[in-house]
């Protein structure tokens, strides 16, 4: 049993890694790393259970005795349904371990939260009927949630940001997925909603909260729009001066003056923050319509200069090459 107790062991660690490096904040390849993990722990995990069920031949290949069978394989052998949603999730997230290397892009984690999020809790399921493990043993309830990003997938954007392969390929992804998270129970995917209603029957109601203009805790209805003079108080000129003091103290640019107009419509204008109310307001009562910012705009353009220092330069490139 020194094998069957050494692939569990390894396959817990491997699953509170998948949790670590995904809610870690300082991490950017969370989605990447979640993926290798939380794989890595499914294998273990039903190999230790394929030895206990059948012995410890059984993970090896009859024509190759000193090479383990993959994790498709242990699937397929445990999981005979190849249309219940626990395994279809696994797949799923198999497929996007196998692509990470190529096509790998922040943007997966708004894809695949939801599936990421139903494979832990199956995971937490299995290893309990399978081994007799209770994992909220190894690490606290409270913790096996995911962060989840407050980012909506923008599809202008991501063409945008990315060449046509990489855009594709997450795009086609998203559209794949988005019908399959609806039409799935919670084996496959976990959708994060919170939907408020306003009733006077207190029978019907899950919070109680009262209407009120000046508090701080309780909820106000809001039958107006905000003030865009709020919501979107930058002009140019004090975005680009507020963009480049971050940068200054980023150790991205020297001076802050060196973030100018030129560059600040430059972004805009690649990316399509315009056309996107989230970034800008525009003002049309007048002939020549006026552009105001929020502080969006301002977030997305430093964390552009995080991801790439050399964004003005590598969009000037991208630019000529689409003019030629």
């Amino acid at each position: 049993m020194e094998l069957y107790n050494r692939l569990l062991d390894k396959a817990k660690e491997a699953f509170v890694m998948s949790i670590e490096i995904y809610n870690k904040p300082t991490i950017r390849y969370r989605v990447e790393g979640f993926s290798f993990f939380i794989c890595n722990a499914w294998e273990l995990m039903l190999k230790a259970y394929i030895i206990k069920r059948d012995g410890e031949s059984s993970i090896y290949y009859k024509d190759n005795p000193s090479r383990t069978i993959s994790l498709e394989n242990c699937i397929q052998r445990i999981f005979t349904n190849d249309k219940a949603p626990l395994r279809r999730n696994l797949e799923k997230i198999i497929e996007l371990r196998n692509i990470s290397t190529h096509f790998i892009t922040e943007e997966y984690e708004m894809v695949y939260i939801p599936l990421f999020q139903a494979c832990l809790f199956n995971f937490i399921e299995k290893i309990k009927q399978f081994h007799d493990v209770d994992m909220t043993e190894v690490i606290p309830q409270n913790f096996l949630t995911l962060a989840v990003s407050v980012n909506a997938l923008n599809e202008a954007e991501i063409r945008a940001k990315y060449p046509p392969e990489i855009a594709n390929k997450l795009m086609a992804s998203y559209k794949a997925l988005s019908p399959m998270i609806a039409d799935n129970n919670n084996n496959f995917a976990i959708r994060v909603e919170h939907n408020y209603y306003i009733t006077k029957d207190k029978n019907k109601a899950t919070a109680l909260v009262h209407i009120t203009s000046n508090s701080d805790t309780a909820v106000k209805v809001v039958k107006e729009l905000k003030d865009p003079a709020e919501t979107h108080k930058f002009t140019c000129k004090t975005a680009c001066k507020e963009i480049g003091k971050r940068l200054k103290k980023l150790g991205l640019i020297e001076e802050e003056k060196l973030f100018n107009a030129y560059k600040f419509n430059l972004i805009c204008n690649y990316f399509g923050l315009k056309n996107n109310e989230k970034y800008c307001y525009i003002y049309k009562a007048q002939a020549n319509p006026l552009y105001s910012y929020s502080m969006a705009t301002i977030e997305f353009m430093v964390e552009e200069y995080k991801k790439d220092p050399h964004i003005i330069e590598n969009i000037r490139e991208k630019l000529k090459n689409k003019k030629s």
